[in-house]
C-alpha cells in the first residue's frame, strides 16, 4: 500500500494528499482543473512552511513531502498504479457516483476505493462499481494534517479485510480510526450538523447574536470553537449539503436546514473560503485562522 491517489485538490483533497505524502506514501493528486491543482500544491507548501516555522517538521521533511506528490488532470492516468484511491470531491451525489464509475473502470481490480464523503451512503457509492467489497468510507477531519480522527464507514458489502487494511493504514498516518456503520451523516455530522443548524436557528429567531452564541458554547460547554465559527470553517455550503442528505435520508423535519442558512448559501456567503459567513474574513484573518490550526 504505497501508491495513493487522491481525487480533488480542494481543502480536504490537498490535506489528505499532504498527510499521506508526509508519511512517505507516493501520492497522485488528481483534479480536472490545473488551476485547482496549482492552488492545492501551493496550499500544501504554505502549510508545510508553517510546520517548519513551528519546528514540527524540518526543511528536509518538507522537501520530501512535496517530492512525494505528483499532480494529474486525468483520472485514468493518475489511478493506473494506485493501491488506494481516496475521493475528496464536492459533496454531490451525482458527481461522486460518476467518479466511482470511472475509478472502477480505470483502477486495477484490487485497488481499494475510499470516499471522504461526510454524509453520502457508502453502500450507494459502492453500488455503481463491480467491487463493492473493497469500497469504504474514509472520512478525515479538517485540517487533515492536524486532526486525529478518521471515521471509517463500512458499506453494506464492505469486507472485514478491507476495513482492517484501512484501519491499519489510518494508524500509520498517526490517526485514530473509528468504526462507523453506513447511515446518513455517520456519527460526526449526525451530531454536529443539528447543533450547527440549531445555532443558526437561534440567530434566525433573534435569541442572541453570532458572537454571543459562540461564546456561550465555548465558555459554557468547553467547545474549542463556537458552532458558527466552525460552520464558517467547514463551509456553509458543505453544512447545507450534509443537512439536505440527512433530511432526505431520515425523512425527519429536525434535520431541515434553517432558512437563514439556505439564504446565506444562495447569497454566496459560504464562510472563510468566500471571505464572509457568520464572520467577516479578510485575507489576513483567513491566514490567521489557518496558522492557529497548524500551530497545535
Amino acid at each position: 500500500m504505497k501508491n495513493i491517489a487522491v481525487i480533488g485538490a480542494g481543502t480536504m483533497g490537498n490535506g489528505i494528499a499532504h498527510t499521506f505524502a508526509q508519511f512517505g506514501y507516493k501520492v497522485q493528486l488528481i483534479d480536472v482543473s490545473q488551476t485547482s491543482l496549482d492552488k492545492g500544491i501551493a496550499t500544501i507548501t504554505k502549510n508545510l512552511d508553517r510546520m517548519v516555522a513551528k519546528e514540527t517538521i524540518s526543511e528536509a521533511d518538507k522537501k520530501r513531502t512535496l517530492a512525494n506528490i505528483t499532480a494529474f488532470t486525468s483520472i485514468e492516468e493518475g489511478v493506473k498504479s494506485a493501491n488506494l484511491v481516496v475521493e475528496a470531491a464536492t459533496e454531490n451525489v451525482d458527481l461522486k457516483l460518476k467518479i466511482f464509475r470511472d475509478l472502477d473502470k480505470y483502477c486495477p481490480a484490487d485497488t481499494i476505493l475510499a470516499s471522504n464523503t461526510s454524509s453520502i451512503s457508502i453502500t450507494q457509492i459502492a453500488s455503481v462499481t463491480s467491487r463493492p467489497g473493497i469500497v469504504i468510507g474514509m472520512h478525515f477531519m479538517n485540517p487533515v494534517p492536524i486532526m486525529k480522527l478518521v471515521e471509517i464507514i463500512k458499506g453494506y458489502s464492505t469486507s472485514p479485510e478491507t476495513f482492517k487494511i484501512v484501519e491499519e493504514l489510518s494508524k500509520k498516518l498517526n490517526k485514530v480510526p473509528v468504526e462507523v456503520n453506513d447511515y446518513p451523516g455517520f456519527v460526526a455530522n449526525r451530531i454536529l450538523m443539528p447543533m450547527i443548524n440549531e445555532a443558526v436557528e437561534t440567530i434566525y429567531n433573534g435569541v442572541a447574536g453570532v458572537k454571543e452564541i459562540d461564546t456561550v458554547m465555548m465558555l459554557g460547554m468547553a467547545h474549542p470553537m463556537g458552532p458558527l465559527a466552525l460552520a464558517d470553517f467547514i463551509g456553509l455550503d458543505v453544512c447545507l449539503s450534509i443537512l439536505k442528505v440527512m433530511h432526505e435520508g431520515f425523512k425527519n423535519p429536525k434535520y431541515a436546514p434553517c432558512p437563514l442558512l439556505v439564504n446565506m448559501v444562495m447569497a454566496g456567503k459560504l464562510g472563510a473560503k468566500s471571505g464572509e459567513g457568520f464572520y467577516d474574513y479578510s485575507e489576513n484573518r483567513k491566514a490567521e485562522v489557518v496558522s492557529k490550526m497548524f500551530s497545535k
